[in-house]
């Protein structure tokens, strides 16, 4: 995670140097960190630059986002996934990672500092299933692009310094359902399935992304 978030940082700093070497005009970029809520408990990082090209209506953002969240009925799981023993404790946790690309444009609704933003997505969930006196540990994981929108108000704080507080939903494309040597695919094509069980089955056990009401609250700085 750290890597990942240093990369973006490291990129974002790159490209905002080379729109201002080629520009005839001054582009300006301004970072920010949201906590909030969007399936779980989690933080985005982001990075936004503007007038980057003359006439352009939008400015565009890069983010990423780190949830935590439920990762699903443990009993069903086990089923899905496994067999149909009932031995163990259950353990879980979970958590993804998302990606995110916006266009921004103002609009007048709340504050004339208010935006509207649409874009792409990609999610990388993982859910951690363990039971306990079960002989079982493992990851069930899913990779799904998506695309969200919303609307997002900036309050002055500081010349350079804003509160930002933002909602939207976003909505993830279904993908396969992997874990314990055994994947769920939309199409019907899995691999290794249990029983009669199906996508649906494994789509209901696991809570990775689908639709998301994000909201959320943060600082954002302009350089």
């Amino acid at each position: 995670m750290k890597k990942v978030i240093i990369a973006v940082i490291f990129f974002a700093g790159i490209a905002y140097a080379q729109l201002n070497s080629y520009s005839p005009f001054s582009s300006k970029l301004s970072t920010g960190v949201q906590l909030g809520f969007s399936g779980g408990i989690g933080v985005q990082l982001n990075s936004t630059f503007s007038n980057f090209a003359q006439g352009f209506p939008f400015s565009a953002r890069i983010g990423i986002s780190y949830i935590a969240l439920d990762p699903g009925n443990s009993a069903d799981v086990r089923k899905v996934f496994i067999n149909d023993a009932t031995d163990g404790v259950p353990e879980e946790s979970g958590h993804r990672l998302d990606f995110r690309l916006d266009l921004l444009h103002q609009v007048d609704i709340i504050t004339s500092n208010s935006y509207a933003f649409f874009g792409p997505r990609y999610s990388m969930f993982t859910g951690r299933f363990v039971y306990v006196g079960g002989n079982e540990d493992f990851d069930i994981t899913t990779n799904q692009f998506g695309v969200g929108g919303g609307l997002e108000t900036y309050f002055r704080m500081a010349p350079k310094l804003n509160l930002v507080l933002s909602t939207g939903v976003d909505y993830y494309f279904s993908s396969a359902i992997s874990g314990h040597d055994t994947a769920y695919n939309p199409d019907g094509d899995n691999v290794n399935p249990r029983h009669d069980y199906n996508f649906n089955d494994a789509d209901n056990a696991v809570n990775q992304p689908k639709f998301d009401v994000r909201i959320m609250a943060g600082f954002n700085y302009s350089f």
